[in-house]
């Protein structure tokens, strides 16, 4: 018996060796060629009608070079070096290769071959908290996470998302063919297409529900209230998540998912999903560096709004807005408390590691979510982006003129907080009565500047601080147009900031927000 048992165990670690020279000895790498070598391609065969429209109304060419295969050739010449394939980028013009490092150097040598560029392992980046969190009051977060965005602006003119599609990005969506929340989107064929990059096949109603929970907070209904904004809209579900076994997949995925999105004709694409420490740096998160950042920058340019969410990271050592939220066109959302609007703790930081501000804009990050066990609440940034998502839908439907860049402007001037920002809230909470000229451009000033001979300080109404409790916000913007710091100070007396003139430097400014009004003081 103990002779049977060293055996087993010297089977399960020759076993175990095995598998380890194996992930050894085979990589995956990006392999990118120095050009397309096919001359025939046909944009009305190739795309659907919407995504025809969508390139006409941004006077974008309906041939481009981009969208074109890449060349067979090259890929029957690369076969020999490699172990298999994985994907063929068309906007990237390369494919995925697993190779050993001798086979790598054999296709590095290729005249066709422009660059290489290694695929790491790393883990599944969704950007929301593994534990659903049953609470009491679910209806009454279901109520407030619509109305702190002035849904009922966009009630009084039924803008419901219509005729907006939607693509989620995600890593299942389990009863999004059966439940309940959703029948009002399959009653009218709004579920327009579906894909498993993960299995490579049509199903997506199966295996992790984050997903679902997703889409629910962008259109779905419990017992006819919104969840989300945009019951009205139509969706493209992509799994490109595996969030068990992660390794090559997750980039390769998402890359899949947004050629499939613009061919088929998205509007907006809701990524709640957030690669951060274990692939990348935080210098690397500039929005050039990941591949996902650099397809998100190329969406936009094809008329597509990414809305991103900014990871769930701010309580840890990471602290940093993950990609493809670092994506200068991305319109990234970081996650504020319900009960405060003010940042809740795991919303993930900016600026950019080049000193861009993100977050662009907030959104609860503690919502009430419909999956697979009813109404629950559910905590990240993965709720706050879908909620923007929805919101953004809204905008575009009231207005469909408005081209990519312009929506995303637009929705950052319909921050609570716009003009003002940081890098934790960003311009604030989007308000639809912004867009519907019933929120004022201009309030009546809530604080004053009172310059000491020492001194600036910051004056509120002393019956502001009595009757109720509030926040204050400011920064210091340097000359270069960055933040060199940010603050959030409770209002308890009549002068609730005062700095001190000979910490400042010329050209900086201080730049205040309190109550809807904001006012900058420049040294």
């Amino acid at each position: 018996m103990v002779a049977q048992n060293i055996k087993f165990h010297l089977i399960i670690i020759y076993l175990l060796l095995a598998v380890c020279i194996n992930t050894k000895g085979q990589n995956a790498y990006w392999v990118f060629f120095e050009d397309k070598c096919a001359t025939e391609f046909n944009p009305y065969l190739y795309f659907n009608e919407n995504a025809i429209q969508r390139r006409i109304k941004h006077d974008l060419p309906l041939y481009d070079s981009r969208d074109l295969p890449i060349c067979e050739n090259y890929v029957n010449q690369i076969i020999p070096f490699s172990d298999s394939l994985g994907y063929a980028t068309r906007w990237f013009n390369g494919v995925l290769v697993y190779c050993s490092e001798d086979h790598l150097n054999s296709i590095t040598e290729l005249p066709f071959v422009k660059s290489v560029r290694s695929m790491l392992i790393y883990k599944h980046g969704l950007a929301q908290f593994d534990t659903l969190i049953e609470k009491s009051f679910a209806e009454e977060l279901l109520r407030k996470q619509v109305e702190r965005m002035g849904v009922k602006y966009f009630l009084r003119e039924k803008l419901t998302g219509k005729d907006i599609t939607i693509a989620v990005f995600d890593a299942g969506f389990p009863t999004v063919n059966t439940s309940v929340a959703f029948e009002h989107i399959r009653r009218r064929g709004g579920i327009v297409a579906t894909y498993d990059f993960v299995k490579n096949k049509e199903n997506v109603y199966a295996f992790n529900s984050h997903g679902t929970n997703v889409l629910s907070v962008i259109g779905g209904k419990k017992d006819g209230k919104r969840i989300g904004m945009a019951t009205g809209a139509d969706f493209l579900l992509a799994r490109t998540e595996n969030s068990h076994r992660e390794p090559f997949s997750e980039e390769q995925n998402w890359l899949k998912a947004v050629e499939w999105a613009d061919k088929n004709g998205a509007d907006i694409i809701n990524s709640s999903l957030a690669y951060t420490y274990s692939r990348y740096f935080n210098w690397e998160m500039n929005g050039h560096e990941s591949l996902v950042a650099k397809a998100a920058n190329i969406a936009a340019s094809k008329g597509m709004l990414v809305v991103s969410a900014a990871g769930n990271d701010g309580d840890k050592s990471w602290k940093y807005i993950g990609t493809p939220g670092d994506a200068d066109s991305a319109l990234t959302v970081g996650g504020v408390d319900p009960n405060t609007d003010y940042h809740i703790d795991f919303s993930s930081y900016g600026p950019t590691s080049d000193k861009r501000m993100k977050p662009n804009v907030t959104a609860f990050g503690e919502v009430a979510v419909y999956g697979k066990s009813g109404l629950t609440i559910s905590q990240g940034t993965s709720f706050a982006a879908p909620l923007v998502a929805g919101f953004a839908a809204c905008v575009l439907e009231n207005d469909r003129t408005l081209k990519v860049m312009d929506l995303y402007a637009e929705v950052e001037k319909s921050g609570h907080l716009y003009p003002y920002y940081d890098y934790a809230h960003g311009f604030g909470i989007p308000n639809a009565g912004y867009f519907l000229d019933t929120l004022q451009a201009d309030t009546s000033p809530t604080f004053e500047f009172e310059q000491g001979a020492i001194m600036l300080s910051i004056k509120v109404p002393q019956d502001s601080s009595i009757l109720e409790k509030s926040i204050i916000y400011y920064h210091v913007e340097n000359t270069k147009g960055y933040l060199d710091s940010y603050y959030v100070v409770s209002v308890d007396g009549e002068y609730p900031i005062r700095l001190n003139l000979d910490e400042f430097k010329d050209g900086q400014l201080v730049r205040v927000h309190y109550k809807g009004y904001t006012r900058s003081y420049y040294f």
